[in-house]
């Protein structure tokens, strides 16, 4: 496989959980790579390892200032547009900032990049663009309407760079994440995603809560498969692969159910009494999808994407991790 190498590059939301691991794997292999992130939701222990490697650069900036977008992506051969405001159920309380942070701020860094003449973006694109298309398994040109605001915005962000690339020659490669889970990923807050705040659960002895009866599923994707395909989507040199969407998944899915039973037998591992508990079940939520599912044949065919981590060979490599750092 092809990776990134002696590259400058940006990594915005670098401080976040899949910035965080994009910086790490780059920085291994000799690229320089500036973060940019105004740590609304990253956090400086993710990038606390890299502070002194030379070349490592942190800028605390916003993608909301056109200005700074500008001055980070001057001069470099990439950016991995990570940074946005996720989460379904704070865009359905708060639409404004979502929407200033994920169409405003990636249309400042479409601009900056266009100006800048860099050779290539990748960005974040979002499996939330099905929205309440029941199809599955999910194809990239088969979507529905959308079911919350940062739906919507992910959405837009695929319309802006359909628009960019040929209007402006650029090249631009989206990557639509299905619940993509790893180390570094944060338990706490109102937002926290479902692997996280279910292994805090488990590890404190309080009982999960299942929105629904656990039989909602989702295609959730180990963090190691989705630097590969940034990596992937940065280096093809194939113009039948750039300027278009893919999904980043494993295409296999799990219930709400069975995730826990996963958990809870890789966990009993360092505390056998976490075998006891069993989970809360409570109404469905807001703006949630019933099943997710991807084919990855269009990122398999067109970039040579292979995941190598279907969820439970994640799931047991990301425990150790887990349980010394979410205790």
């Amino acid at each position: 496989m092809k990776i990134v190498e002696n590259k400058k590059v940006v990594v915005t939301g670098g401080a976040g959980f899949i910035g965080s691991n994009l910086i790490e794997k780059l920085l291994k292999q000799n690229n320089k790579v500036v973060c940019l992130d105004n740590f609304s939701t990253g956090k400086y222990e993710n990038i606390a390892a890299f502070l002194n490697n030379q070349n490592f650069t942190l800028i605390k900036g916003d993608i909301r200032d056109l200005s700074v977008c500008q001055n980070t992506v001057s001069g470099m051969d990439i950016v991995f547009h990570q940074a946005a405001l996720g989460s379904v159920p704070r865009s359905i309380i708060d639409p404004i900032t979502t929407n200033e942070s994920n169409i405003s701020g990636f249309l400042n860094m479409l601009v900056a990049v266009r100006d800048a003449k860099v050779k290539r973006m990748v960005y974040a694109a979002s499996s939330s663009t099905y929205g309440d298309s029941k199809s599955l398994p999910k194809y990239e040109d088969k979507i529905g309407n959308p079911l919350s605001p940062y739906a919507v915005t992910k959405y837009v962000n695929e319309l802006y760079a359909s628009v960019f690339a040929p209007t402006y020659q650029m090249e631009l490669i989206g990557l639509r994440y299905f619940n993509v889970f790893g180390p570094r990923q944060d338990p706490h807050g109102a937002y926290a995603a479902v692997i996280p705040l279910f292994v805090k659960n488990l590890i404190t002895h309080s009982s999960p809560k299942i929105n629904g009866d656990g039989s909602f599923s989702r295609d959730f994707t180990y963090i190691a498969n989705v630097i590969q395909a940034n990596e992937l989507a940065a280096t093809i040199e194939d113009i039948d692969a750039l300027n278009t969407v893919y999904n980043v998944a494993c295409g296999e899915r799990t219930t709400l159910n069975e995730l826990f039973s996963h958990l809870k037998e890789l966990l009993c591992k360092y505390d056998p009494k976490i075998g006891d508990i069993e989970p809360e079940y409570g109404p469905e939520r807001l703006g949630d999808v019933p099943h997710s599912l991807a084919s990855v044949e269009k990122a398999e065919k067109l970039l040579g994407y292979k995941p190598t981590h279907q969820i439970k060979e994640g799931l047991s490599e990301a425990i150790d991790w887990y349980w010394n750092n979410l205790k």
